[in-house]
């Protein structure tokens, strides 16, 4: 709900009532009337250049100009002060931050002005009175249920305006890509690169400092506002910061749901600014890995560069399924094994044609030409051979599920024949099609030739087969949401209640794991000043030792392995008890397996994050790991096991013993499940777990508290 103000012209307040106004309102969207205040003559200056944008992309509706100095602005009627213009919608302001607010007020108290567009920049990103100065805005525009986008943005373009100050327009479909920026200069630099491989758009909206729209509002206008039928199926999304994980987490998954896909680019991964942690998890657990763990979560295609960002949009146009087996067409041979090369590397297959499928395809093709897969149609290869080709391998060959067809220039003739067939081959196959056409140099016209008819052209075998990858491997995002039983997690929430912050007691982190039905050993406390003798009776040799109420316990010497009989652990009780920070012994059966490991760590607006993988004394060096936000299935858990370097270890190979990979992911499970419930455990720690092949044994467990 926004509380609305209604002034007079004496200032004198009207009315107040309370509505629930879209941040992205019909009157930003898609106003019926804009003022461009600044607007100018100059089309090399911000209000001159979204004037000309405006008119030259034909807006429908009513245009007018704020500009004291001049009575008409580029054929326009221009107004010398706020009170004089008509009523507006839509007001785009192209002056100094300083000089905003009194001008924006009497456009909202007097012209009906509900939503504002500001490039100008001077605000919460250059000081602290630019901070003072957006906070002032922002707070008029929200007392009255106002939109605004901005400030410091280059403003957004769709179907029905162009509302940019920069250059190129994209190419405008109304089932192109949507683009939302968190950066003006990325956004043009992907505008400018979109052009050359024929991505169209349905919009662009840059938002700046986001101080009322950021990226999670625009996903959620598009997870609220989207048409089933008829609308955008693929996002992309370039974002320098998370602000709302929650919300991020919420529409994008919504969106996935509704058949959207979407890609984004997240910038900052290498923060220096990772927090010093005590626990494994936490000493891994940096902020970018929170980052990708939300973006696998939501069923984000993540990638680097913006160039992968158009690549894989383009991608997801033609094709709405993941593609992995790649029948490869060229007519020249290196090209053809770089991308094999690339696809393979992907994780994506060639595979080698059959006997029956090589014969045929010797029948098309000139003597010499390479029919396996890829598929070399030589320099002399012509058109017809390569449709010929093509419509074999869609309609014969049901080893592959897309086909990449690599064409440039062969220095032999024209390519138009060939750009036709690759052109109506994209819309007649069914299976998807994606031209690689890699000389931008010596065929520039006929590859502009090429996109200006509305296909996609992809330049770099790279790009291709890594983009092909990430859309294989991204995660679909899971529909269960596991729980602990009631009675469990009020156990737990009994026990957590009564504690201090900090890293609670080995017995207690211990007692939580077993009443979640995960196994520990047979154990035993000792207080310092008890001596044992002997093990108790349900204990057998051989046992470790350990001091509790030391953390890093091998770092620090604090345990004693494979103890075997009574005199070795009267020694290593002697030893341990006189460890600084020590507090008491643990005795503990030692169980042999493969050494694994489970962890969380929590952070402020996040789920919590659990990592798992290979575990033990080499877990921080090797970093065999993997990672999802909580709450986990066991399925999600089954499947990201398979990525570990480690599984082949875990499934038995090598003459190893393999592992209750099922019983390892249900443990993963519960633990994203008990971090879920109990918002207080910040950082959790099971290393390692000992893992055979009908049990998986708890070992170390640490658990920190917050307040």
């Amino acid at each position: 709900m926004t509380k609305v103000i209604k002034y007079d012209k004496a200032n004198r307040v009207i009315y107040t009532s309370q509505v629930t106004i879209p941040m992205l309102s019909q009157a930003l969207l898609n106003p019926k009337s804009i003022l461009v205040v600044g607007g100018s003559n100059n089309v090399d200056h911000l209000g001159g250049s979204v004037l000309k944008n405006l008119l030259d992309c034909s807006f429908r509706g009513e245009l007018c100009v704020l500009n004291p100095k001049r009575d008409r602005v580029q054929g326009l009627r221009s107004y010398s002060v706020p009170e004089e213009v008509p009523d507006v919608e839509l007001a785009i302001f192209a002056i100094p931050a300083g000089e905003i607010y009194p001008v924006m007020r009497v456009l909202i108290e007097q012209k009906s002005t509900r939503a504002f567009l500001v490039y100008s920049a001077g605000f919460s990103e250059l000081d602290e009175e630019g901070k003072r100065l957006e906070k002032e805005i922002l707070e008029l525009v929200e007392k009255s249920g106002c939109s605004l986008l901005g400030p410091n943005n280059i403003g957004m373009v769709n179907t029905n305006y162009a509302g940019i100050f920069t250059k190129p327009i994209p190419k405008l479909d109304p089932k192109g890509v949507d683009y939302v920026s968190g950066s003006g200069a990325t956004a043009v630099f992907t505008l400018e690169a979109a052009r050359q491989t024929g991505l169209t758009f349905n919009s662009l909206i840059t938002v700046g400092n986001s101080a009322q729209i950021g990226i999670e509002e625009v996903l959620e206008h598009w997870d609220e506002t989207h048409d089933q039928e008829n609308g955008s199926k693929v996002k992309m999304v370039y974002m320098e910061t998370v602000r709302k994980p929650g919300k991020f987490l919420k529409h994008c998954l919504s969106l996935r749901e509704k058949g959207c896909r979407i890609v984004g680019l997240k910038s900052g991964s290498t923060s220096k600014g990772s927090e010093a942690a005590a626990s494994h998890t936490g000493a891994m657990a940096s902020p970018d890995l929170f980052v990708q763990a939300l973006m696998d979560k939501a069923g984000v295609i993540r990638c680097h560069s913006r160039y992968a960002l158009i690549a894989i949009a383009g991608l997801l146009q033609l094709t709405k399924e993941p593609v992995t087996k790649i029948a490869v067409i060229t007519h020249a041979g290196g090209p053809g094994v770089i991308l094999t090369d690339h696809l393979v590397r992907n994780g994506l297959d060639v595979p080698t044609f059959e006997i029956r499928h090589k014969e045929a395809l010797r029948d098309i093709l000139n003597p010499g030409a390479a029919v396996g897969n890829p598929i070399d149609l030589l320099a002399t290869g012509t058109a017809l051979q390569l449709k010929k080709v093509i419509e074999y391998c869609d309609d014969k060959v049901d080893q592959v599920d897309g086909i990449a067809v690599i064409f440039g220039s062969p220095g032999l003739g024209s390519v138009d024949e060939a750009y036709e067939v690759i052109r109506s081959k994209m819309f007649a196959c069914q299976k998807p099609v994606f031209p690689v056409l890699p000389s931008v140099v010596n065929l520039k016209d006929e590859i502009d030739e090429f996109v200006k008819e509305g296909h996609i052209a992809f330049f770099d075998e790279s790009l291709l087969g890594r983009g092909l990858g990430k859309i294989a491997k991204t995660p679909v995002p899971p529909k269960n949401v596991p729980e602990l039983p009631p009675e469990t997690s009020q156990k737990i929430r009994s026990i957590i209640s009564r504690l201090p912050s900090g890293f609670i007691e080995d017995r207690q982190a211990i007692n939580l794991i077993e009443l979640l039905g995960i196994e520990t050993p047979a154990q035993v406390f000792i207080d310092l000043d008890r001596k044992i003798l002997d093990l108790p009776s349900d204990m057998r040799y051989p046992v470790a030792v350990k001091a509790t109420g030391i953390l890093h316990k091998t770092d620090k010497n604090a345990l004693e392995l494979n103890v075997r009989s009574d005199k070795e652990l009267a020694d290593a009780q002697k030893r341990l008890g006189r460890l600084p920070g020590a507090k008491g012994l643990m005795v503990q059966e030692m169980h042999q397996g493969t050494e694994v490991f489970v962890g969380s760590k929590s952070i402020p607006n996040y789920p919590p994050l659990v990592v798992f993988g290979a575990g033990g004394i080499f877990l921080e060096s090797f970093r065999d790991i993997t990672q999802s936000l909580a709450p986990i299935d066991p399925e999600e858990a089954a499947t990201l096991i398979k990525s570990l370097k480690i599984h082949p270890v875990l499934e038995g190979s090598r003459g190893q013993t393999p592992v209750d990979i099922t019983r390892y992911a249900h443990i993963i499970s519960l633990i994203s499940q008990l971090v879920c419930a109990e918002p207080r455990i910040v950082e959790l720690d099971l290393n390692p777990l000992i893992a055979g092949p009908e049990s998986i044994t708890a070992v170390d467990v640490r658990i920190r508290l917050g307040s």
